[in-house]
């Protein structure tokens, strides 16, 4: 009998400390799961779940072996059912660590050799549990550089009581490489003569790559691998440092493929993406070792150049860039051809810092993309000072909108040969409320560079149209109002939509509204332009080339476009009189003009000299300071009204 209140006993020591280990274990394992939470970006539910799973069991565990306990205070065959239930208990756990999906559990002894190595350890680290039992923990799966800390720490803990906290560590696989892990420790009879470790130890890997993917993707450009504008700033403020310890110069390159988005539409995005990976393998062919190259956007890329002397020595690079790209991209399918736009500012002249110095180039490459015959463009202050006046030009045009300082004013055409007023052409003028005027040539090309000239271009239609049906009103419409269409307009905005819905919306008809062109805008136009121009042109609706001469004036175009009326260009009418070329230009336009039928209207007539010489050419209509300057709409109206009671003829003058 007291053998077997002595077993008993045991058994029962036995159990508390069972109970007081798996205490820690479930303790340490809720810990590890709390510690994911508020540590993972992105925590893998599998893992959480497998944690808060293995919590759960072992609660269950300690539950049924307090029941057990319960039962061997109670005596009669106590010893059995405890020995039977603390055995089933134990490989209920054992079972259950084996089987936890992506936590790795380790048990170390004192001297920090392997007891007990679950499958996910296996998967974690390589090892199998025969190899890694009775192995070092630092001999297993601790870098060099971390052995001595490791053994440190594991030492104090033994012997002071020390824990080891919980972190994220980069340990080693079987074959070497790193693995990351969040490792949780447990030390089971911490303070008896054979201390366990247990160490949980969690697969970080998705995590970091995903973290290391997200860095990657937040500082360079993932078509290219290319530094994005960021990371490319940063770099640059560091040399910009050095050159100024150095007193160096350094120039900024913003680089623009010309064309890109036509080569894209006709390609397809697949090869516009696989050029721009050539585009970048080219341009880093013409890096030196410390220049910087990065990618900004869908086709724009920026160099620096550090360590330079002198301004030649940025337009040497240059010219190195342009060079670079004379030969074609062999595309698979064909070949393609580009030009590059290159704007430069230059370091310490044009800015002090990296953005300054990429907003000036960008400005400069602006630049060059409105000169045709200019692939680099130097940045200066005065192109500055010109951008700073044309932004607060468009400002204040949008006010003259808003606040209607904008209004026609209409200058007649009248018959050579009769002096009779045919129609009129409406064009806009400015009168701010400070008091002056603006010149159309002024506001009208910063209208279309900042895109306002769609707004100016649909109030000017709709002013022309009203203004022509209060005049029908009044008895007063004979005359036909022609309206200037911009190229921005026609190529890139249904102006045409906007003009047909006016006449109807003012009960007009082609008699009474007429259109002006340029040759430029008619040779970009597409065929759902040229398409509007035939059926309006079949509709009888007047549509004229302005300002004829001084586009590409090419004889083909003359016979495919849809249109009524040339008009002459007023360089050549001022010349004229003295410049027997310019004379023989007029005369050989006025007959081919009138050759292919249509009429011919002569801009810019301010003498008797060149009225005498238009009238010999046989134009068809005159316009100019010599019978009319343009007028406001209430003038317009008093003489029209002055015309009708002549009966529309003008005495000659």
């Amino acid at each position: 009998m007291p053998v077997a209140f002595r077993n008993l006993a045991k058994a029962s020591q036995r159990l508390a400390r069972w109970r007081h280990a798996s205490t820690l274990i479930v303790s340490g394992l809720a810990g590890v799961a709390l510690l994911l939470c508020l540590t993972l970006e992105e925590p893998h539910w599998l893992q959480i779940g497998a944690i808060a799973l293995l919590c759960l069991a072992l609660y269950a565990c300690l539950r049924r072996l307090w029941l057990v306990d319960a039962a061997a205070a109670s005596g009669a065959g106590a010893l059995e059912r405890v020995q039977r239930h603390y055995s089933e208990s134990e490989q209920r756990f054992r079972a259950l660590l084996e089987s936890l999906p992506k936590v790795a559990v380790q048990g170390y002894d004192r001297d920090r050799r392997v007891i007990y190595w679950n499958s996910a350890s296996t998967e974690l680290y390589g090892y199998q549990a025969h190899e890694a039992q009775g192995e070092l923990l630092e001999d297993l799966i601790i870098p060099p550089e971390m052995r001595t800390g490791v053994i440190e720490a594991h030492r104090a803990w033994v012997q002071e009581g020390v824990e080891i906290p919980a972190s994220e560590l980069e340990l080693k696989r079987k074959g070497g490489e790193t693995v990351a892990v969040f490792s949780h420790h447990v030390m089971l009879g911490e303070h008896t003569a054979e201390p366990l470790m247990f160490c949980v130890d969690v697969d970080l890997s998705v995590q970091k790559q995903a973290r290391r993917d997200l860095d990657f993707i937040t500082r360079f450009d993932a078509l290219t691998m290319l530094p994005n504008r960021p990371t490319y700033e940063s770099q640059l403020d560091e040399g910009l440092r050095h050159a100024r310890r150095m007193g160096e110069m350094v120039a900024v390159a913003f680089v623009d493929i010309s064309g890109f988005a036509e080569i894209n539409d006709a390609e397809g995005y697949e090869q516009g993406d696989r050029l721009l990976v050539e585009v970048a393998h080219r341009l880093r062919g013409c890096q030196r070792g410390s220049d910087l190259l990065a990618r900004f956007g869908a086709d724009e890329f920026v160099m620096a150049f550090p360590h330079l002397r002198s301004e030649s020595d940025a337009l040497t690079l240059v010219d190195k860039l342009l060079s670079a790209f004379h030969e074609p991209f062999d595309m698979g399918l064909g070949q393609v051809h580009i030009n590059l736009k290159i704007g430069v500012s230059l370091y310490p002249d044009n800015g002090q810092n990296a953005r300054e110095l990429i907003q000036n180039a960008d400005v400069a490459k602006n630049r060059a993309k409105l000169a045709s015959h200019q692939a680099y463009w130097f940045f200066d202050q005065g192109l500055h000072d010109e951008l700073i006046h044309e932004y607060r030009m468009a400002e204040r045009l949008q006010r003259a909108l808003r606040d209607g300082e904008l209004c026609l004013h209409y200058q007649p055409q009248v018959a050579a040969s009769s002096g009779r007023v045919e129609n009129l052409e409406a064009l806009i003028r400015w009168f701010p409320s400070e008091g002056g005027s603006v010149s159309p040539g002024e506001f009208i090309p910063v209208a279309e560079r900042s895109n306002l000239i769609h707004r100016i271009g649909e109030w000017v239609i709709r002013e022309a149209c009203r203004q022509q049906a209060e005049w029908k009103a009044e008895g007063l419409g004979d005359c036909r109002i022609d309206i200037n269409l911009s190229g921005k307009q026609v190529i890139q905005h249904d102006v045409f939509a906007i003009l047909e819905a006016c006449m109807k919306e003012f009960g007009l008809t082609v008699r009474d509204i007429g259109i002006e062109l340029t040759e430029n805008v008619l040779i970009k136009a597409d065929q759902r332009v040229l398409h509007t121009l035939r059926r309006l042109y079949h509709q009888g609706m007047k549509i004229a080339i302005d300002d004829f001469g001084t586009g590409y004036s090419s004889l083909s175009y003359l016979k495919q476009f849809p249109i009524t009326a040339l008009k002459i260009d007023r360089s050549f009418v001022r010349d004229a009189p003295d410049e027997p070329s310019d004379r023989a230009i007029m005369a050989a336009m006025v007959f081919i003009g009138h050759q292919l039928g249509l009429e011919v209207v002569a801009e810019g007539v301010e003498t008797e000299e060149q009225l005498e010489l238009i009238r010999e050419f046989g134009c068809d209509l005159v316009q100019g300071y010599y019978y009319f300057r343009p007028m406001g709409a209430e003038d317009i109206g008093r003489l029209q009204g002055s015309l009708m009671a002549l009966r529309g003829q003008l005495p000659h003058r």
